[in-house]
C-alpha cells in the first residue's frame, strides 16, 4: 500500500483534522506510515497562531524534503497553509501542495496532481463544510475528539483563527450524537467536543446545553469533556445542563488572556476582569467541584507593569488549576498589529517567567490540598514514566499509577499519594486489600 506520514502542529482541533485526513486517505488506499523515509505522501498540519510555530513549521519542511525522490509529495496544511496560501509554494520550492482547513476533501486529486508535478494551493472558505461522511481514522484508545463547530465570530486583535478558519459554524446535533455513537460502539467511552468557542453551539435548532445533554446521555458515554469555551457563552441552560448531565466533567477550560480590564478592552473580548470573575463564579454556584484552567498571553501592545500585575493578581484570586501562558506574538492581519507601545521582547520574556512562577505556585497549593483524596479515574495508556500507567481524573488531573497494561481503558478509584505539583501519583483505592474498578 501507499504509506502516507503526517506531522501535527498545534491545538485539539488540529489533532482532530489530522485524523480527519487520514480516514479521507485511507479510503484512497494509504496506510499510516510511522517514518517519513519509507512515506509516498508527507503532511505536516500546521498551527499559525504564534510566528515560532511557524518558524517550527519552515524548519522541519526543511528538513523533511530530504526525504523526497521521485513521485513523494511533501504538502503542509492547516491554519499556516491557509494564512499564506500561494506566497508559501513561492517561498518554499520543496512543498508540492498547500491546503487549508476547509479543502481536504482536495486532497486526494492535488496528490494524484502534484505526483505529477503540478503544484497547487486550495485555500478556498467553505462555510457549508464539515466533514459529514468522511470516515476518520482515529488511534485506539477510550478517547476521542470530536468537532462539532468550525470557525470563529469573535474578532480578537491578537487571533488570526478568523482569518485561518472562516467564519463560525455548527455541526447538526444528530450528526454529532450518531458519531458518538459509532465512537462507543468502537470502545469509545470518554469524548472531547471540540470548537473555538464550542459554548457557543448552535445548528439552529439546538444550542450547547442541548448538545450537551444529547452527547451525555448516549449509552456508553462515561465522560464528556469540551474545549474551548468563550466567557460570554455560558448561559444558564448550559450551566444547567453542566451541574445536571453526570457524564460532563468538573472542568472547564476558560481562557481569560489578561487580568487587566484594559488590556482585554484592547484585545477586542468582550469582557472585563469583572465579568470574567461573575463567570467563574457562576460556575463554581453550579459545579461546585469545578477545575479551571485558562490561557494567559503577557506583553500585548501597551501591557504595563500595573497590568501585569492585575494578571497576577486575578491568577492567585481565581485560584486556576493550571494555565497555558504565552508572549504576545505580532501575527500580520490582526489588530493589535496596527497598536502603539510593542512590549520589548525581553520585558515579555521576563513577565513570562513570573507568570508561570505564580501559575505554579497557586496549582501547587490547590493540588496539595487534594493528596489524600479519592478520585475516580480513567486509565488512558501506557506513561512516559517506564512502568507506570496514565490515567486522568473527572477534573482531568494527571494520575500516574502502576498496574498491568489490561487495565487501559478502565475506570478506577484511586487514593492520591503524592503530587509533583502538576502530576499525581496513586494508588488503587483499598490497594493491598480489593481493587476498587469501577467499570
Amino acid at each position: 500500500m501507499r504509506q502516507l506520514y503526517v506531522e501535527t502542529y498545534g491545538c485539539q482541533m488540529n489533532v482532530a483534522d489530522t485524523e480527519l485526513i487520514c480516514g479521507m486517505l485511507a479510503s484512497e488506499g494509504y496506510a499510516p506510515a510511522a517514518d517519513p523515509s519509507c512515506a509516498d505522501v508527507l503532511l505536516v498540519n500546521t498551527c499559525a497562531i504564534r510566528d515560532n510555530a511557524e518558524q517550527r513549521v519552515i524548519g522541519r519542511l526543511n528538513e523533511l524534503k530530504r526525504h523526497k525522490r521521485p513521485g513523494v509529495v511533501l504538502g503542509v496544511v492547516g491554519c499556516m497553509a491557509q494564512r499564506l496560501g500561494q506566497q508559501l509554494l513561492a517561498q518554499a520550492p520543496h512543498v508540492d501542495l498547500v491546503v487549508g482547513p476547509d479543502g481536504y476533501r482536495a486532497l486526494p486529486a492535488l496528490i494524484e496532481g502534484a505526483q505529477r508535478g503540478d503544484r497547487a494551493a486550495a485555500t478556498q472558505f467553505k462555510s457549508w463544510e464539515q466533514y459529514e461522511g468522511v470516515a476518520v481514522l482515529r488511534g485506539d484508545g477510550p478517547r476521542a475528539f470530536v468537532t462539532v463547530q468550525r470557525g470563529c465570530d469573535y474578532r480578537c486583535t491578537f487571533c488570526v483563527v478568523p482569518m485561518t478558519r472562516g467564519r463560525e459554524r455548527s455541526r447538526r446535533l444528530a450528526d454529532v450524537v450518531a458519531e458518538v455513537e459509532i465512537l462507543v460502539d468502537s470502545g469509545v467511552s470518554e469524548v472531547t467536543l471540540l470548537g473555538q468557542t464550542v459554548n457557543s453551539y448552535n445548528d439552529g435548532q439546538h444550542d450547547f446545553a442541548d448538545l450537551l445533554a444529547a452527547v451525555g446521555t448516549v449509552e456508553g458515554v462515561r465522560r464528556v469533556r469540551y474545549t474551548s469555551p468563550h466567557p460570554n457563552d455560558f448561559s444558564e441552560r448550559v450551566l444547567q445542563a453542566m451541574a445536571t448531565v453526570p457524564t460532563v466533567c468538573e472542568h472547564v477550560h476558560l481562557p481569560v488572556q489578561s487580568g487587566s480590564s484594559r488590556i482585554l478592552k484592547r484585545m477586542g473580548r468582550r469582557y472585563d476582569r469583572r465579568a470574567y470573575g461573575d463567570c467563574v463564579a457562576r460556575l463554581r454556584r453550579s459545579i461546585p467541584r469545578v477545575a479551571i484552567t485558562t490561557d494567559i498571553i503577557v506583553g500585548f501592545p501597551g501591557e504595563t507593569e500595573e497590568d501585569f500585575l492585575a494578571t497576577e493578581s486575578l491568577v492567585r484570586q481565581v485560584g486556576f488549576d493550571d494555565a497555558f501562558t504565552f508572549k504576545y506574538s505580532r501575527r500580520v492581519g490582526t489588530g493589535a498589529v496596527r497598536l502603539p507601545d510593542q512590549v520589548p521582547e525581553a520585558t515579555k520574556g521576563e513577565r513570562l517567567e513570573r507568570i508561570i512562577t505564580t501559575v505554579r505556585e497557586v496549582a501547587c497549593s490547590r493540588n496539595f490540598r487534594l493528596i489524600g483524596t479519592q478520585e475516580e479515574v480513567l486509565v488512558e495508556g501506557l506513561a512516559r514514566r517506564g512502568g507506570l500507567l496514565q490515567s486522568r481524573t473527572r477534573a482531568n488531573k494527571v494520575v500516574l499509577i502502576s498496574g498491568p497494561a489490561e487495565w487501559i481503558g478502565s475506570y478506577l478509584t484511586v487514593r492520591l499519594t503524592g503530587t509533583t505539583g502538576a502530576t499525581f501519583t496513586g494508588v488503587p483505592a483499598g490497594a493491598g486489600k480489593e481493587l476498587a474498578i469501577v467499570g
